[in-house]
């Protein structure tokens, strides 16, 4: 089951740090030394030290301005304090009443009758999670992350239900290994996506091998970009809303305008597609160096791929390519669907790359290492990975017991860990429709009349769909419980009996997917001025791929760096190729516009815990409703075995 949200009250400003201290430290004073000498690197405190240090150890004196001390220290309290003492504005911590108190202003002045729908409140709190992601109110980050109860028991028995040795299993492994990544993926695959996703909201501690934060904080940050990355706990601290979902929600300095952190719903429908977009167009690559070859002359052929074109390549008789002419791609002919410039592969290296850069914690993972100097890799989630022909992104540990980042701890992410993580995304739910309304199917002409789609393609094909399930998630205001949302899951896999009297083999089907609303063409765009991005080394990037729209009514602000504060500010701030149709959008009549705007805030996310599905369709009729029976996306029915938890 997709249990409910482990959350916890917002932890702000001192209040963090006093969480973080031993009751032996003399707070008064710890606390305001503490919160205003951040950077002096001197903390006095006296007695035993109970942040992730040995148990009995002392620090006093010479010992209270050791750099590694400070470290560990600061990086522990800031960890419990989601960051609220470096940034103690009360913004950042605000405590989700003080939402609701906005969201009863907002309803004073409705009639008592409108007042008490239930379809009034469901669009009100659509409307206002718009609005609110707009105006830029912070809920704590800290709700969309989940406890390991066996480190932290409580009362109400919530949190993760196995610890992170338990997750880390039998390693690797291979499909005859029980409780090995490669077993459970191959035949538990519904348990090894829900593992995924506890070890996404996963609270990671300084003992497992959180931080130090890249390079220490130090270093040139022109050529290391991922000092501004900042340090975090949880990938859940970035990706992290609507609550419990890989959504969005974080901001990294990695620039100097910074960046937002983008949602990752259907982020291996993203994998797919680029994958086989790259396949096909280094095929017509082949194409015209064998045709050339043939016919003793130059030969050009234009790329495209379902109805997109990425510009023209040209092959001489000798063999010798032209790629002046490509267009939204790099020449190597290589869609790179991750990051907003466009630059990375696959999912696999993206969380290699996040763990290391926002969280200080290195994975494992040689044939990662070995891809990046040539080898081919396929990796346990069907995706392959040559280095011979990309250039990829390695993982920072060589081997188990190697230790890059100094910190004293090795093998911090395990192989078999970062399996989990990959599968988990892969399979990861692709965003939903809200309620369709005359408005919002009007408005979707429009969005085509003006030519938005130019770019923003509605529908793509997969042809080998690597996924072992789909979860297509509408407004259904009857099964609806919560939040009008309801999910029904398909299987796309087929079991096969090898034999060795062990569960079956989940092998994914592998046919043909068309992706729906996803609304890109995985190119990069030249949109303007206003879009353009400073880096640290005094350069201007001025190409970035286009953004997926799916989702994008639950996602404000907009850009990839969250300056434009609404959906109209943000067509309206497109210039450079999409310029005629910013103006033609900032031309239509006033009826118009809300049409287009209403279908674009109609491509939502959703919380899996909280929406109804036909695995946990929910029970109105239960007194207990709404806390409990709401319905949820609850993978663990589809367990081999539901009665053991993740």
């Amino acid at each position: 089951m997709l249990v409910p949200e482990k959350s916890q009250p917002p932890v702000g400003g001192l209040t963090g740090i006093a969480i973080a201290m031993r009751k032996e430290a003399r707070f008064s004073e710890a606390l305001s030394y503490l919160d205003i000498n951040l950077n002096t690197l001197t903390f006095t405190f006296k007695g035993k030290a109970s942040l992730g240090l040995p148990e009995r150890a002392e620090f006093a004196g010479q010992f209270r301005n050791s750099d590694s001390f400070f470290r560990k220290l600061v990086g522990q309290v800031m960890l419990l304090n989601c960051g609220g003492f470096i940034f103690p504005s009360p913004m950042h911590t605000l405590h989700p009443t003080v939402i609701n108190r906005v969201i009863r202003t907002e309803c004073d002045h409705r009639p008592s009758v409108l007042k008490n729908s239930p379809r009034f409140f469901r669009n009100l709190w659509h409307r206002f999670s718009i609005i609110g992601g707009a105006l830029g109110l912070a809920i704590s980050i800290g709700q969309a992350q989940m406890v390991d109860r066996t480190q932290a028991p409580n009362i109400a028995n919530e949190g993760i239900a196995k610890s992170f040795t338990q997750e880390v299993g039998a390693g690797r492994g291979d499909v005859l290994t029980p409780d090995s990544s490669a077993f459970i993926i191959a035949r538990d695959p519904f348990r090894a996506v829900r593992r995924g996703r506890e070890l996404f909201q996963r609270k990671y501690t300084v003992p497992q091998g959180v931080g130090p934060i890249t390079a220490n904080g130090h270093g040139d940050l022109n050529t290391i970009r991922a000092i501004g990355a900042g340090l975090t706990d949880s990938c859940a601290s970035c990706h992290g809303r609507p609550r419990g979902a890989a959504g969005f929600g974080g901001d990294v300095a990695t620039r100097p305008d910074s960046r937002d952190a983008p949602h990752l719903f259907g982020l291996g429908l993203k994998e797919m597609l680029a994958d086989e977009i790259t396949h096909h167009l280094r095929e017509l690559r082949a194409k015209a160096i064998t045709q050339a070859a043939k016919r003793g002359k130059s030969v050009e052929i234009e790329l495209t791929y379902q109805g997109i074109n990425y510009g023209w390549i040209r092959s001489s008789a000798t063999g010798v390519v032209d790629t002046s002419r490509i267009k939204g791609v790099d020449s190597d002919l290589r869609v790179r669907p991750f990051f907003a410039h466009g630059q990375t592969i696959s999912i696999r290296e993206f969380v290699i790359g996040a763990l290391n850069d926002e969280m200080g914690l290195q994975a494992v993972d040689p044939q990662m290492i070995a891809a990046r100097a040539g080898a081919r890799y396929t990796t346990p989630s069907g995706m392959v990975l040559d280095g011979a022909t990309d250039h990829l992104e390695g993982a920072a540990a060589t081997l188990p017991n190697t230790d890059p980042d100094g910190d004293g701890v090795i093998n911090e992410i395990p192989t078999s860990i970062v399996d989990y993580y990959e599968f988990y995304l892969l399979n990861y739910f692709k965003p939903a429709r809200y309620e369709e309304t005359p408005a919002t199917i009007r408005g979707r002409r429009t969005f085509a009349e003006i030519n938005c789609v130019r770019c923003h393609v509605p529908d793509l094909k997969i042809e080998n769909d690597r996924r072992v399930a789909d979860l297509q998630t509408e407004f259904d205001s009857e099964k609806g419980n919560f939040n009008g949302m309801f999910a029904t899951a398909v299987p796309l896999f087929d079991a096969v009996n090898d034999g060795t009297g062990l569960p079956s083999l989940k092998r994914p089907k592998g046919g043909s997917f068309l992706v729906k609303n996803i609304f890109t063409d995985f190119k990069r765009h030249d949109l303007g001025p206003a879009f353009y991005e400073r880096n640290y080394d005094g350069t201007t990037q001025q190409q970035f791929m286009t953004t997926p729209l799916w989702g994008v009514g639950t996602t404000a602000p907009y850009g990839h760096d969250g300056r434009s504060i609404n959906l109209t500010e943000v067509i309206l701030r497109h210039g450079g190729e999409a310029k005629r149709e910013a103006n033609e959008f900032a031309e239509l009549r006033d009826d118009e516009r809300r049409n287009l705007l209403e279908f674009l805030q109609s491509l939502v996310l959703f919380p899996p815990d909280d929406t109804a599905s036909n695995l946990d369709p929910g029970n109105r009729n239960d007194p207990a409703f709404p806390q409990k029976s709401h319905g949820s996306i609850k993978l663990t029915a589809l367990f081999n075995n539901p009665a053991d938890p993740e």
